[in-house]
């Protein structure tokens, strides 16, 4: 009897002898094709270089260099779109013409004066730099930036070397220039953290914490359902506060009001006034969890990101709803609010960062980088800058358009949390309990910490959420998975001496995203 099997059951067999087939070439590299890679570049080039190409390159210059071809090891071709790269001048001379009056211009008559040598090489030198040819000098791309951007691995260029675009009268077009490969510059010396301090008091996980402007307390929300004030001096508990009915995901503490705001997995957020130590406003509109939350510095507007792909713009004092910002296609899982533009920041799920326009509500960029979750996100006190952290890496960006400028790889974990302080100590936290600190200007990582769980705690409940720098940046509190927060300051006994920077100049690899 023949078994029946459903459409579903019957197509994935199907795939999964097409993909069997096939899979043996699956890494194999593509054949390049010579006749589409020479147009290619013959465009290329003339697209680059297309104002410098009338200039004439000298034999003499290019023979003392090496030539284009003698100095290129890896034998690649010369291509026809910039005639410019032979060993011959661009100065032509004159239009073939007949050697007198009513005489026919024919092959035996015709008459064609060619420039001497030296006077080609006079009229160079004497031929004004246009402005469009200094603009083209000052924004073309190296030919091995050509190479590079055509899809040749970085290696089709001999090692060290590079070519420069020169201006000199107009007289050369370029000239081979060794140039040393980047290293990493040495990072700066910070003092190593040590653990001084642990709180316990909540009966779940710490998902959030955040330290008042006046620096006197901090405040954390749990899987218990609660929030919780602590004095920041003595680590004692003060307060605590009841009125979510789930898990607490996300706490902040206004400095333009004596508020508090907090968001939790039972979709609220509230508004608590700390004189009555009463919540005064609901925010309604979100569809599921709400994962996060963040002030605008210097307007009354707070921002909340949720698991229904949504961040929504609050008016603080009216509770009105003033955008919902859709476009993520996944749960969103951090938002951060800044003065200047772009005034929003959002990490999500679907893998990607956006940068959003407050007044339009619209998305200003989409940084599509991230191969995984990106959880957290973190702006610079004082550069104009931010940090994204996911699974893959945590990668820096410059604003207001999101340009990429490095990443700083090797804490493999899901990385929950990452905060910096101005003397570009860059924090992340990670769902297995490893915090690793790092070197913001050169992605150095000075520090890799892992401490023991709260005893009574499986090995497994090892975790951080969430982490924050106090005000005065000397403490470090991270709220963790085995229901305690921990308290971190800089080790004052450590010196250079005692705890050198072990960094190597190496060359760096850098990833182009």
């Amino acid at each position: 009897e023949v078994q029946k099997h459903s459409v579903h059951t019957l197509v994935f067999r199907s795939l999964k002898r097409t993909h069997d087939m096939f899979v043996a070439d699956n890494a194999k590299p593509i054949p390049l094709d010579e006749e589409s890679h020479k147009v290619k570049m013959a465009v290329k080039l003339r697209t680059e270089y297309g104002s410098v190409l009338h200039m004439p390159t000298l034999k003499e210059n290019l023979r003392e260099k090496g030539g284009p071809n003698t100095g290129d090891p890896y034998g690649h071709k010369q291509y026809s779109g910039n005639q410019g790269q032979e060993l011959e001048y661009m100065v032509t001379g004159t239009h073939p013409y007949p050697p007198g009056p009513g005489v026919a211009l024919t092959a035996d008559t015709k008459v064609q004066r060619m420039p001497s040598e030296s006077a080609a090489q006079s009229l160079a030198v004497a031929l004004p730099a246009s402005q469009s040819r200094l603009d083209a000098n000052r924004t073309a791309a190296g030919v091995g930036d050509i190479y590079r951007h055509a899809g040749i691995s970085e290696r089709s260029q001999p090692p060290g070397m590079s070519v420069a675009m020169v201006e000199a009268g107009g007289n050369k077009n370029s000239a081979l220039v060794p140039k040393k490969a980047p290293t990493m510059p040495k990072p700066q010396w910070h003092p190593p953290w040590k653990l001084y301090r642990v709180i316990s008091g909540h009966l779940g996980w710490v998902r959030c914490i955040a330290v008042e402007p006046g620096n006197q307390w901090f405040v954390t929300g749990s899987a218990d359902r609660t929030i919780k004030i602590w004095d920041l001096a003595s680590g004692k508990l003060k307060l605590s506060l009841t009125g979510h009915i789930s898990t607490v995901r996300g706490v902040i503490v206004s400095a333009r009001s004596p508020y508090l705001f907090s968001c939790g997995e039972d979709k609220q957020v509230k508004c608590w006034d700390l004189e009555y130590n009463k919540v005064i406003r609901h925010y309604h509109g979100h569809l599921s969890a709400v994962y996060g939350l963040d002030l605008h510095p210097t307007i009354d507007v707070l921002v909340t990101c949720s698991r229904d792909s949504t961040a929504r713009i609050w008016d603080v004092r009216t509770k009105a709803s003033v955008h919902t910002l859709s476009g993520h296609t996944n749960a969103v899982a951090t938002v951060k609010c800044q003065a200047a533009e772009p005034q929003i920041i959002t990490g999500s799920h679907d893998t990607t960062i956006r940068l959003w326009d407050l007044v339009a509500g619209k998305t200003r960029v989409t940084l599509t980088n991230h191969k995984k979750s990106v959880r957290a996100v973190v702006l610079h006190p004082r550069h104009y800058t931010f940090a994204s952290g996911s699974p893959d890496n945590i990668k820096q960006w410059k604003f207001p358009d999101g340009n990429f400028i490095q990443n700083l790889s090797g804490h493999n974990a899901i990385i929950n949390t990452l905060a910096v302080n101005s003397d570009g100590v860059l924090v992340s936290g990670a769902d297995n309990g490893t915090m690793h600190l790092w070197d913001w200007r050169t992605g150095y990582n000075f520090q890799r910490v892992h401490a023991a769980v709260q005893p009574g705690s499986l090995d497994s409940e090892s975790g951080i959420f969430a982490c924050v720098f106090d005000q005065s940046e000397s403490r470090l509190l991270t709220a963790e998975a085995d229901k305690t927060i921990k308290v971190y300051k800089e080790d004052d006994s450590a010196t250079e001496e005692t705890h050198p920077v072990s960094w190597k100049p190496e060359i760096i690899k850098r990833k182009r995203f």
